[in-house]
Order: structure tokens, then C-alpha cells, then sequence
């Protein structure tokens, strides 16, 4: 596949909200059927420089990857993307989210993953990482 964008950004806390939503069982089972893995009950935050914001906007107002909102729930949109973490090199397939319902700046990216990717690569705030995104 060919990687169609690459985007660097630093770790960064978020406020605990994805671990909720992605702890409903409604999540839990449309991100299995649709991306092939359970998400681990959270987001990984990252703050992307400025110069990625149009692009961004791009690849979510373009992607079909939807999951409708359902009971109280807010829809997301989605991309399937990898995460590299640039100390150790290591590499992880997951998803970006865009939830219809968010409470961050528009600089914030929302990475999703079958496993706790803060402690898999041990990242801490302010840590590089590079998400590619590749033909879907």
C-alpha cells in the first residue's frame, strides 16, 4: 500500500473521556467488525503542529469510515492509520477517531489501538510520533 500522508505530533494528556466511550460495549463491537480489533478503553492524545490542520480537515470530511451515533452516543468518523513511535522505532496498526462529540482543540489527533499504547512503548507526554496513513 502506498502511505498517502504522514503526520508528526507529541503525546499529550487528554481528558479522560475516551476511556469511557470506548469502554461502551456499542464501540467496543463496531470497532471489532469494522477495524478487526477491540480498542483498548482509550485514547491516545496527540497535538499535531498547525502545518497538518488542513490536511487533516481533508481526510475527515473524505473519509466514508462511519460509525452512527447510537442512544446518547455521538457518531465517529474513522481512518485506519499506524502509529510509530519515533524513540524506539516501534510500530502499531490502529485508527484515528474523529467523534462528532469532542472536547479538544482542533490540533488534537485520536489514535486508537487494541492495547495500552502508553504503556506498550512506555510514552510519556511531549514523546514524538509519526501516524501514516495509507491508501483505504
Amino acid at each position: 500500500m502506498m502511505v498517502i500522508m504522514e503526520i508528526k505530533g507529541s503525546i499529550a494528556t487528554g481528558y479522560g473521556k475516551g476511556a469511557y466511550f470506548l469502554g461502551q460495549k456499542f464501540y467496543k463491537s463496531k470497532f471489532n467488525e469494522k477495524c478487526g480489533f477491540t480498542p483498548y478503553p482509550g485514547t491516545l492524545n496527540i497535538v499535531v503542529p498547525e502545518k497538518y490542520l488542513d490536511s487533516i480537515k481533508r481526510i475527515k470530511s473524505n473519509t466514508n469510515n462511519i460509525i452512527k451515533p447510537r442512544e446518547g452516543f455521538g457518531g465517529v468518523r474513522y481512518i485506519k492509520a499506524k502509529l510509530k513511535d519515533l524513540n524506539t522505532q516501534n510500530t502499531v496498526t490502529g485508527a484515528i477517531v474523529f467523534p462528532d462529540k469532542t472536547t479538544h482543540e482542533e490540533n488534537y489527533l485520536e489514535f486508537i489501538a487494541k492495547e495500552n499504547l502508553r504503556k506498550k512503548f512506555n510514552l510519556k507526554d511531549e514523546d514524538e510520533v509519526k501516524i501514516s496513513i495509507d491508501e483505504q
